[in-house]
């Protein structure tokens, strides 16, 4: 699976998105990302390994603790993707305001 569609496969989990968003306000330990969610200490550790082979965080050892951060390019392949798309969509309504435009009431197709 490449990297971009690791990375979906990720983010296609609330559980997940729920914790990228805690990461984006800083680095935090595996309990206490566990805390807000209902679930054991390994099953937040196995959807933090799902993030971090996705390369959306990182986790570093400090002593006995694991604690986690967002990877710093983690998103740059997921926005390139996206600014594609985006692109292609803004082409595609240029071409149709132009086409609109030339229907307009009272136009010709000579321009008069």
């Amino acid at each position: 699976m490449n990297r971009l569609d690791a990375a979906f496969s990720a983010l296609a989990d609330p559980t997940r998105r729920a914790i990228l968003a805690r990461l984006a306000l800083g680095e935090s330990t595996v309990m206490e990302l566990a805390r807000p969610f209902e679930m054991t200490q390994p099953a937040v550790s196995r959807h933090l390994k799902v993030l971090e082979e996705a390369g959306l965080i990182i986790r570093r050892a400090e002593g006995t603790k694991r604690p986690c951060s967002l990877a710093p390019t983690a998103l740059n392949e997921i926005d390139q993707w996206l600014g594609m798309l985006r692109r292609a969509l803004e082409a595609n309504y240029d071409r149709l305001d132009a086409v609109l435009a030339e229907m307009e009431p009272g136009k010709e197709k000579d321009g008069r």
